[in-house]
């Protein structure tokens, strides 16, 4: 008698639960008027983990090892070596760290600040996911090896060494880091010869870096965020282009403003410290003046503009309670701002744009062409785990609805199509499915590593075979706009890697490896 109490009170108990449940389900329904967002979701909670992606992402992170520079520690890459071991030197400083930015071996300070950066913003979305398919680790330890870099550039408050190497003297040579005998010349930014976008790149680096460590090394977090804040002071206080206060930078990365730095490193900033005066400085102050409000632009390692308004509508979607009312108008302003970056992108939405191929590539220069690719789609995924996260269950577009998941299908569409679904059935991920480009343009992977060349070992460069070392990882440039893709080893406008390009699509694999949200606050 007593047993047959007890499965009586557990089947009562268990009809309650289950009743639960389903109220609160239909609630999610009439909510989102009849729309549930991801069904196979569950808020906070990593899914199933999609092969393809994860296969994909354990090799992009790899491409991070093949780029280091200095003393290399617990190496992968078995033909890689120790390379600048020098760098630095001269000034008393240790600048050996650090990576080279694509097939050449200069330190370009810009493109690299950039690359901790968008590292950072996918280990901080998600992190979890990498977790889950064993990434994480080797993602931080790319991070710190360039933001190990970043802190010894930094010396004095108003001081910043933007570049090792002289490009001429590089891109006049063909040969491996490891044997590289050339003068590598310094060059900072300084009061007198100021350099805001740099600075403040390098800032937001280290800020978005700072985050990423804080709850792993404190000790470090703070020494970042120490000098991400001095970064931003510098930058800010003495204003100026790099391009014009080193104009021999123009042929390489060319800045076309400092503004867009500016607020994404104010951003960032926000971010790390929570101190409202730096959301001030977004809105209120320099808002209006700086944004672009209602302009959608490209995401690039040049235009931060769409990233941080993208970053800024973060703040409307889980945390705007601390904004006064002025900054709330500037705040809704970039998110209306990102909204509209967001319906350039969805494919049938009226204001698509037109810069993609037949098949739906995002194509906006036929150099390095994917790097706007993987920028795009990496911030829709972005958006559209903030809607989801955030329960929004519609984005407008000139009168017409876009839910999250039309977002996350549009990144999709990008990411499958660079791992080998478009006309050239080509992986454009070195190392990813069974057809991949062989002759990528980079110095190292051109040359065996048994061999001596001296400067001069350009018939590397001209040879016709594949080359010797697999580049593994790299993300080469792309087809062009009639999805063709010449793979000869001088192409470096389409066969050249950068980790800029890297960091993009690892965000993009990492977010799309399993299906879960972000977090709502990255402390």
């Amino acid at each position: 008698m007593g047993a047959a109490r007890r499965r009586s009170r557990s089947c009562i108990c268990w009809l309650f639960v289950f009743a639960i449940l389903i109220f609160v389900i239909v609630a999610v329904v009439i909510k989102f008027k009849g729309k549930l967002i991801h069904p196979d979701i569950v808020p906070g909670r990593p899914g199933p983990i999609v092969k393809k992606y994860a296969e994909a992402l354990s090799i992009a992170v790899q491409f991070f090892d093949v780029q280091k520079s200095g003393k290399l520690v617990d190496n992968k890459i078995s033909w890689r070596g120790d390379s600048a071991l020098k760098d630095g030197s001269k000034a008393g400083l240790d600048l050996s760290k650090g990576m080279y930015d694509a097939g050449d071996h200069v330190k370009f300070g810009l493109p690299m600040a950039f690359t901790a950066t968008m590292l950072s913003w996918a280990i901080l979305e998600y992190g979890d996911q990498m977790k889950a398919t064993k990434q994480l680790v080797s993602s931080q330890n790319s991070l710190k090896w360039i933001t190990d870099y970043l802190v010894n550039c930094h010396p004095s408050k108003d001081v910043l060494y933007i570049q090792v190497g002289d490009p001429g003297v590089d891109h006049d040579c063909w040969q491996r880091p490891e044997t590289m005998a050339e003068e590598r010349p310094l060059t900072q930014v300084n009061k007198s010869s100021p350099g805001t976008e740099v600075a403040a790149e390098t800032a937001a680096a280290l800020a978005s870096a700072s985050l990423v460590f804080k709850a792993i090394n404190s000790t470090y977090s703070d020494l970042l965020l120490e000098h991400a804040e001095q970064l931003f002071t510098f930058a800010d206080t003495h204003r100026g282009s790099y391009s014009i206060s080193i104009p021999q930078v123009q042929k390489f990365y060319n800045s076309t403003g400092y503004e867009d730095e500016l607020l994404w490193a104010a951003a960032w900033l926000y971010h790390a410290t929570s101190d409202t005066s730096y959301l001030k400085y977004v809105t209120v102050e320099n808002g209006e003046e700086f944004a672009d409000w209602e302009e959608p632009s490209w995401f690039s390692w040049d235009n931060k503009l769409a990233g941080a308004q993208v970053l800024i509508s973060r703040v409307s979607f889980f945390g705007s309670d601390k904004a006064s009312k002025e900054e709330k108008v500037g705040l809704q302003l970039y998110k209306k701002t990102a909204e509209a970056v967001m319906c350039g992108l969805i494919p049938d939405s009226p204001s698509a744009t037109s810069s993609r191929t037949d098949s739906g590539l995002i194509w906006v220069s036929e150099w390095n062409c994917l790097q706007h690719t993987t920028a795009s789609a990496f911030l829709a995924l972005v958006y559209s785990d903030y809607m989801f996260t955030s329960q929004t269950p519609d984005l407008y577009c000139s009168g017409n609805s876009y839910s999250p998941k039309d977002l996350r299908d549009f990144a999709i569409s990008q990411v499958d199509y660079i791992l080998g679904d478009n006309p050239m059935k080509l992986s454009y991920l070195v190392g990813y499915g069974e057809d991949y480009p062989l002759q990528v343009h980079h110095r190292g992977a051109s040359i065996p590593a048994d061999v001596k060349t001296g400067c001069k070992g350009f018939k590397w460069l001209e040879s016709t075979e594949p080359n010797p070392n697999v580049a593994v990882g790299a993300l080469v440039g792309g087809p062009f706009f009639n999805e063709t893709y010449m793979d000869i080893r001088n192409n470096s406008m389409q066969g050249e890697p950068t980790t800029y390009n890297s960091a993009f699509i690892m965000g993009l694999l990492s977010g799309l490896v399993t299906r879960s949200s972000v977090v709502e606050s990255f402390d």
